[in-house]
């Protein structure tokens, strides 16, 4: 039974560092006309992990014990998800989504099922497993940087297609992702945690089991200040990395939830002590200007030191163009007085300034440029089409729901957005995904579905707001409901689900506790 509870609880501990790993290593089982057959790492620790948790249920006997009264309202939505198997365009798709699904679901039932059984020394270990893989990752995409600028292969450096400095003159990290947009938002949680754990520190101290912290902090740290060095270091790290990314789904993600936990914050506290608040409030913004910072200098001085020919700052307009889509605009354009007329020159002073040399030879005496000619990236700015592309698919997936009144109140089908789109000459391949999770969802599961959601989501935030970590699981779902509007892909980006269920158990643990010590 110790063995079985030891390999539960490591594979709690490695839960944070292997959601990094949502693409590579992947394992392709193939592929068919509308979907490519892969699997991943999270993927791989979600099935062990609920075949233990169940065996450790089973023998604790709690396989039913956290069912509360009105436990089958909590089923209404995985099972009309199910029910819409029946009529779905897309079965295997449907049925694998299904699958992993319910995989989640019973994955958080476990974690909270369990919560009362973690110490202190639990909560300390969990942390550090955290923030210590979130910390090696963010190594990681630095190194990525540096590999794809010095022109390794991408079959080493693992940068994607449109991550490398080709694309806008310095590169953005994927990580172990398959796009530097699921990278960031595989860093949304460590970042608000870090800034949200550093401006309260005294609710961290008793979280994490305050004898223990003291104890810990006291062999590792000589003095207090270098303790608030690292925790201030710990967010900068991260968001710069973040920010690396170039992902405005992400991006926007973060502001919105820094923007919901800093509101919460001011909120929550009582008017003598609201000055106080305000201004942990504004050291934590002061983190976030100040990575943002950081990160405009380390692309201006990729795109400068890169292989391209682009400077210090054409790197720096292009974030700012493209970040504000378009509303910001930095040209680095030549002044009119400094302006040479090149109809004054000579040949060969024109040849000179231009790195032109003339190539003799019988068949012809052209002008060849210079071998070490450097290449021009393929965007100058805000890239328009990414943000079509998405509104596009938006748009057609509303108009494929608003077809007919079975599509409206039963949806198509968990799992049939692409194949309905494709059968309707609304997208050229079956393939296609609606970059919406929200358009996605009213369109596979219709009306009843959208409702039953809300109707759960209620009743998660309603246990939420009762949890002494309800700050920063609240910020968190709110950053992870932004970026649901920019892609959707249920199995690529578990983390969204699970890293929320995990928070809540952890908290409702504590805070059960400790009423029990009280008491």
């Amino acid at each position: 039974m110790r063995k079985l509870d030891k390999v539960f609880r490591m594979l709690l501990y490695v839960l944070p560092g292997v959601l990094y790993f949502s693409y590579y290593p992947i394992i392709s089982l193939g592929r068919n006309e509308s979907m490519n057959f892969e699997f991943s790492l999270p993927l791989v620790w979600l099935v062990v992990f609920d075949l233990v948790g169940l065996v450790v249920m089973v023998r604790r006997q709690k396989l039913f014990d956290s069912w509360g009264k009105w436990w089958w309202v909590w089923l209404l939505f995985p099972l009309w998800v199910s029910l819409s198997l029946i009529w779905t365009q897309n079965s295997v798709r449907g049925v694998l989504t299904v699958g992993i699904m319910w995989l989640v679901l019973f994955a958080g039932y476990v974690m909270w099922s369990v919560r009362r059984l973690f110490d202190d020394i639990f909560w300390v270990k969990w942390w550090k497993w955290f923030f210590g893989s979130t910390v090696l990752v963010c190594v990681w995409c630095l190194v990525q940087c540096v590999l794809d600028m010095v022109g390794v292969m991408q079959g080493y450096s693992l940068m994607c297609d449109g991550c490398t400095y080709h694309m806008f003159g310095f590169p953005h990290p994927n990580g172990f992702a398959i796009e530097p947009q699921f990278m960031g938002n595989l860093l949304l949680a460590p970042a608000i945690a870090s800034i949200y754990y550093y401006v309260e520190k005294k609710y961290v101290d008793a979280t994490h089991g305050r004898v223990v912290v003291e104890k810990h902090h006291e062999r590792r740290f000589s003095r207090p200040v270098i303790k608030n060095i690292l925790w201030g270091l710990l967010p900068i790290v991260i968001l710069v990395i973040l920010f690396l990314t170039f992902s405005r789904g992400a991006i926007y993600a973060l502001v919105v939830g820094l923007l919901f936990m800093s509101g919460f914050m001011i909120c929550r506290v009582r008017k003598q002590k609201r000055t106080k608040c305000i201004k942990r409030v504004l050291m934590a913004w002061g983190i976030v200007f100040f990575s943002f910072v950081i990160t405009l200098n380390i692309q201006g001085l990729m795109a400068e030191l890169g292989p391209t020919s682009d400077t210090y700052y054409d790197g720096v307009g292009k974030v700012l163009n493209h970040l504000s889509l378009g509303l910001v605009s930095i040209k680095n354009e030549k002044p009119v007085e400094n302006y040479e007329d090149d109809s004054k020159k000579t040949g060969e002073e024109w040849r000179k300034d231009n790195n032109v040399l003339v190539e003799n030879s019988e068949d012809k005496g052209v002008e060849q440029p210079v071998e070490n000619y450097k290449e021009k990236p393929v965007f100058d700015g805000y890239v328009a089409e990414s943000t079509d592309t998405r509104v596009k698919l938006t748009g057609v997936a509303l108009k494929r729901w608003s077809n007919d009144i079975s599509s409206m109140v039963l949806g198509v089908g968990i799992g049939g957005a692409g194949v309905a789109l494709y059968n309707n000459g609304l997208s050229s391949s079956p393939k296609e995904i609606v970059q919406n999770e929200y358009a996605s969802l009213l369109l596979e599961i219709g009306l009843i579905g959208v409702f039953l959601l809300v109707v759960m989501t209620v009743l998660v935030v309603r246990l939420v707001l009762k949890n002494p970590m309800r700050g920063l699981i609240m910020s968190l779902m709110v950053a992870y409901g932004v970026s649901l509007m920019f892609f959707s892909g249920f199995a690529n980006a578990l983390q969204i689900y699970l890293l929320p269920m995990m928070l809540m158990a952890l908290g409702d643990g504590y805070k059960v506790k400790r009423k029990k010590l009280v008491s």
